[in-house]
Parts: C-alpha cells; structure tokens; sequence
C-alpha cells in the first residue's frame, strides 16, 4: 500500500487520535494533531500545489527543520504525483541551489531559518515559480506566499493523482561531506517497504508512541517513525536534545521507544553519574526499546546503558540513503550477546561481503559490504556513472568494510575510504575508537590517518574527555598498550569531535584541521 494510502487509512480509523506531537522544551511550547488533521492537511498542501501547476513527476522541494508541518507537507507532496525533495538544513546557499537545479525544482516550501540563503540564491533559480514560507507572518519574505493562504487556497479532498508503487516518489540528496551531494531517486514501493522492514524488526502496535530527535530529512528518522506510522501509533517530534528534555518527552508523553544516536545516549548516561538527573524524577516504565542507528555503536555504550536500562530491548540498525534508510541489516533484539556487529540481513534483505572484483570474500575476511532487496534505490538521478560503479544486477555496493563471523553476524569494520594505511598495513579505525571509547574519561572519539614522509600515514585521535575528568596525551598513549603496536595512535588532539545531524562523525573536518600537523615517528 502506498504511504499516502496509509495516511488515509489512519485517517479513517483513528482519527481523533493523536498522531504527531510536537515538543519545544526550550520555548515551553507544546502543539499536536489528530490523524483527521494530519490527512487533510496533506490533503490542503496537495490541491494547492495541484491548483499551481504542480503534477506527475514536477519536483517539490522541502527544506525545513523538524516541526509539525515537516510530515503533512512531505505527504501533500507526494499525493500530487510530485517528486518531494528533502533538502539537508546544514546545506549552504550554494549547496541548496546545486540541488534545486539538478533536481529542476519547480517549487520550494522552507522554513524561518532558512530566508537568507533562498535570498541569497533566488536569482538563481529562475526554475522554482512557487515559494511557500512556512513560518510567522511577520518574517515571510515578500516574494513567498505565507503557508496559512497557501493551505487556504487548497481543500480536504485528495486529489486523485494516479499513483503506482513503480512511481518516482522522492529524491534525496547525500550529505555532501566527500564532494558535491549525490542525488538519490527512491519509488513509493521503496517508501513502502521501508514500513514493513521497520514494522517487522521492531514489532511496534498501535499502543507504541515514537519519540522522534533526529532530522526528518534523513531517512533514517523518518523511516523508523514508518513502524509506528504504519500501524497509527503517535510519536513526538522533539525540537531539542538535552538529556532532561528526552527524559521528560518519554515521561511526559508516554514514551515507549527512543532511537538515539551515540553522543545523546553518552549524554545521558553522563547526565544520570554525574547526578544531574535523577531517574526517580521521571516515569520510564513504559519505555521499552532504546536503538541507534547512522554510526558504528561502541558496545561499552550499550553494556552501560544495560547497567541503567536493564529493562530495555536494544537494536542498532544499519542502512544508508540509498537503501531508503535503515532496515537491510539490524542485530534484533534477541542478540545483544553480539553488541558491537551490526548484526544479519533485515527482513527481504540479502547481504555478501565481496572484494575489488565483486568476488564474495572468505568468511571472517573484510572487504565491502554488498546488500539486495526491496528499498534498493532506483539510481543516482541524473548520475549513470556513479550509479553504473554502485548498483550491479541490483546490488548495491555500500562503500562499508565488513565482515561475516562464524555466526553470521555482520561486523562493521569501517568505511572504504577511511581506512588508513600505515607501513603497509590496513587499519580500520572503528576498532581503535571502540577501544578507545572504552575508557572511562574518554566521551567521545574520532581516529583518522594523517600524512607522514615515511610511513604514508599515521594514526591519529581525536578525544573528547568527559565532563568533570582530566587526561593528558601520556595516559591516552599508556592505555593504547592494549593495542597492537602498529594500531596504536602516534598523535593525540583533545578536542570536540564534530558530528553531522545524523551521528556521524565529520572525518573530512578532521583531516582538514590536523592533516598537516604530523612528523615522521619510528616504529
């Protein structure tokens, strides 16, 4: 069934019912809607775009933070037979506007944060003939129309637009940290699918409610809502991530799964030791399932978080853009005595672990992660040489090193292009900063190679101490010990570790500011 059918469907039979909540905490702002809402008010934004022109295959693009319109606006977009095109709110005028011309955009709703960089560019995109602002009244600049009179030039009614699970349905763009952002073409079966994958490995029911953080323009938040989504249980956007704003989202709307990303569940975790939050403040109860996703999880994480959390299910789930977010591997939450894989092909998923030549790799041996199944991506739109080196026969090759253990178990080893490569020997990064990530002092850690005259590269860390703790480079040298001496770090940099919205750790920001700071060691 495709997802604006399923709306429908939760229109009709819950439609009094909360379906989104949304939270401020730092503005003490609360709002919601009901699925009767929530379905005509994707209705209202598709025959409005239908009375401006808009139909079969045009693109509609959606740059907006998280907020309540955020999901009514990407459904009314797709009920016109429109492509909807959710932009990165990181994106940079010059990226937004790369983006509108390869995708030929015909109109653009943005949000508040959002004026000067379309200001920037609007001569730009002499393409877009539609600008809606989805914000206050007072701020909407003088060539968009305010998002209140755009819905009252719409109705209630569906419009009607032939729609086919084959259909293009959305373009999304790749976060651009390695070169200009790739555009990535997804079908409505794609979108469909991912429901089903999500639904299948977490088991959510109606009674579940999500607590939605991350950004909704990634597939990864958006498509672990579908599991709630597709059965019309509630969830909560949350416009904020401190740790008492997630407690108090979870006590205070009933809160039954939370997926986290690894600096907000360290955040938390350091929150409760530290005493700054008292779990007796909060009820929990009902919170039954806490999963991460977008990154590589330290299993020190999780076994401190099991300490906290005994009661807690846990998965961690791995997908990419371009297999329409998580989903086509997951650990399942009856294997935590394999925390630290990333676990075994999701629900309709196949997986192999090939080298160089496509050739599947003896078990236990690393090479790149290939993945087949139903959320596969169309192509890179507008990309066949990039799509012609990822997809073959309808695998899709992830650019992750990985490998299969005795049990079947997927093990992340690290991204193709990270590993480092020092005196001739392979190292893969991740393992140094799970080691790394479990010493006490250590919050955060990032480890890449930077260059050196003889060895090619070396080994750096990059550590965020703890809140309340003290390290010197000497103790972080001391306890690599326990490491093979050519994995150890040969350059240790206290600082932050910069992420992107997703989790992930932001390697090219790192390269850029220590990549020239190495000197030639010995061995």
């Amino acid at each position: 069934m495709i997802i604006t059918e399923i709306l429908a469907r939760n229109a009709r039979r819950y439609g009094d019912e909360v379906a989104l909540v949304e939270r401020e905490p730092a503005k003490n702002l609360r709002r919601e809607i009901t699925w009767k809402e929530f379905d005509e008010q994707a209705n209202r934004v598709a025959t409005a775009l239908t009375a401006r022109g808009i139909g079969r295959g045009d693109k509609v693009v959606h740059l907006m933070m998280n907020c309540l319109e955020w999901l009514p606006v990407y459904f009314g977009i797709l009920r016109t037979g429109a492509w909807v095109v959710p932009l990165n709110f990181r994106f940079l005028a010059d990226d937004i506007r790369y983006c509108i011309d390869i995708a030929e955009g015909k109109a653009l709703l943005f949000g508040e944060e959002f004026i000067d960089r379309i200001d920037a560019i609007r001569p730009e995109i002499p393409a877009v003939e539609t600008f809606v602002f989805v914000g206050p009244d007072e701020l909407k600049p003088e060539y968009a129309e305010a998002y209140r009179d755009f819905l009252a030039g719409g109705t209630n009614e569906d419009p009607g637009a032939p729609l086919s699970v084959l259909d293009e349905a959305a373009l999304y763009f790749t976060s651009g940290t390695t070169g200009q952002p790739k555009p990535i073409l997804l079908t409505h079966r794609n979108l469909e699918f991912s429901c089903i994958v999500e639904n299948r490995h977490h088991n959510q029911t109606h009674e579940d409610n999500f607590i939605c953080i991350p950004p909704l323009y990634h597939t990864g938040a958006k498509m672990h809502w579908f599991g709630n989504f597709i059965v019309g249980a509630p969830a909560v956007i949350l416009k904020g991530i401190k740790p008492e704003w997630i407690l108090e989202a979870v006590s205070e709307e009933k809160g039954t799964i939370v997926w986290l990303l690894v600096p907000w569940a360290q955040d938390i975790l350091i929150a409760i030791e530290n005493g700054d939050i008292k779990l007796s403040d909060y009820e929990l109860d009902q919170w039954h399932l806490m999963h991460i996703g977008a990154q590589p999880v330290p299993p020190s994480l999780i076994r401190n978080w099991k300490k906290v959390f005994p009661h807690h299910n846990y998965d961690t789930n791995y997908g990419l853009s371009e297999t329409t977010g998580p989903g086509c591997v997951h650990l399942g939450m009856e294997n935590l005595h394999k925390v630290g894989a990333i676990g075994v092909p999701g629900f309709d998923w196949e997986c192999k672990i090939v080298d160089t030549e496509l050739r599947e790799v003896p078990g236990g041996e690393p090479g790149e992660l290939m993945v087949k199944g139903p959320c596969v991506m169309k192509e890179y739109y507008k990309n066949p040489e990039a799509t012609n080196s990822t997809l073959f026969d309808g695998w899709l090759l992830t650019g992750d090193m990985a490998r299969f253990d005795e049990d079947g178990f997927i093990w992340l080893v690290d991204r193709k292009k990270d590993v480092i490569i020092t005196g001739g020997e392979n190292i893969f990064p991740v393992e140094i900063e799970d080691f790394l990530m479990d010493n006490g002092k250590i919050q955060d850690a990032a480890v890449i190679g930077i260059p050196d005259e003889r060895l090619g590269e070396i080994t750096a860390a990059i550590i965020k101490v703890k809140p309340g703790k003290e390290m010197t480079e000497e103790e972080v040298f001391q306890y690599c010990e326990g490491l093979p001496r050519y994995k150890r770090p040969r350059k240790v940099f206290f600082d932050e570790v910069p992420r992107n919205p997703t989790g992930k750790i932001e390697k090219p920001k790192l390269r850029k500011k220590y990549g020239g700071m190495s000197e030639s060691f010995k061995l």
